[in-house]
């Protein structure tokens, strides 16, 4: 297995991170999703993946029984909250961390960033982050960061916002694929500022759940590897088998970094296919939206704001 260093942090992650919303699909039993997560820390696949709206909690429920009986100690766990205000932040983390069974998860991110009031609503006084800073002060959790898949733009206004209020994150999660490059890239444009800044850079949808591989121009190993040649602390994959367990490793005991030649390559083959953004739907549609399907997470408005309304 490939370690690197989470950003600023002291933390040796593994180059490739198991993706929790598989784990918790209909189609993959909960003892298949258990086997998955021991089976990944025991060759060297130490980052773990969730989410607090994961599949209804089954993803944090599974991946918290997988991590008994001393593997919790091997991982680096990582689950995302959806709440924007305060309150609602506080209660979704408290869930989270009996759901996952621990006293302490290592790294919760403010999710599916992908509007530009959400830095605005989370930076707010009553704000999802000032849940958070008060959960690592508690010592519930260790690092802070955010995710996102709808645009650059919003990634590095959060950035912003952040410094706005004086406050670095740890950690950025955002699409990282073949495809990326072409069309509203993370890579571009948001990637190169995290490098800046040493924040810890977390991949995602190297394949966008198989969707890449419809267009007929790459593998899922190259897929993987591109991703992994990347500046990425970690690339995160959904797993939901043993033979994909092994397609991931496999992708990274033969990775090797490569040569501009070879990058070249690959984006020439998927340049036509990537550039109207169809086989990146998580940035064109909102089909990949939770938040968007389910706003009742998100949690109340400013109550500031809301004086503000008329009546």
């Amino acid at each position: 297995m490939i370690y690197r260093t989470l950003g600023s942090t002291n933390e040796r992650v593994s180059a490739i991170g198991v993706g929790g919303w598989h784990l918790g699909l209909r189609k993959v039993s909960e003892s298949v999703s258990i086997d998955i997560v021991r089976a990944a820390l025991d060759r060297g696949i130490n980052f773990m993946d969730n989410c607090w709206d994961y599949n209804e909690g089954a993803s944090e429920i599974r991946m918290g029984k997988a991590l008994r009986d001393g593997y919790r100690d091997r991982a680096f766990l990582m689950t995302k909250i959806d709440g924007r205000s305060k309150k609602e932040a506080t209660r979704q983390l408290d869930e989270s961390l009996k759901r996952l069974q621990v006293e302490m998860i290592d790294l919760v991110q403010h999710h599916e960033i992908l509007r530009f009031e959400d830095p605005y609503r989370i930076f707010d006084e009553e704000g999802a982050n000032a849940a958070l800073v008060e959960a690592r002060a508690a010592g519930k959790i260790r690092y802070i960061g955010f995710t996102g898949h709808k645009d650059p733009q919003i990634h590095l206004h959060m950035l912003k916002i952040a410094a706005d209020h004086g406050f670095k994150f740890d950690a950025v999660q955002m699409p990282l694929n073949v495809m990326d490059a072409h069309f509203r890239s993370f890579e571009n444009h948001v990637l190169p500022e995290l490098v800046r800044q040493k924040i810890g850079v977390l991949g995602m949808k190297c394949m966008a759940n198989g969707i890449l591989l419809k267009s007929g121009t790459v593998t899922p190993i190259e897929c993987l590897q591109y991703a992994l040649n990347l500046p990425a602390s970690v690339v995160i994959t959904g797993i939901d088998s043993m033979e994909i367990l092994d397609q991931a490793c496999q992708a990274v005991e033969s990775f090797r970094p490569m040569s501009g030649q070879e990058v070249g390559s690959l984006l020439a083959k998927t340049a036509e296919a990537a550039m109207s953004g169809q086989y990146e739907p998580f940035k064109t549609s909102s089909l990949f939206d939770g938040t968007a399907l389910s706003p009742q997470w998100l949690g109340d408005e400013p109550e500031r704001l809301q004086q503000l309304m008329p009546k």
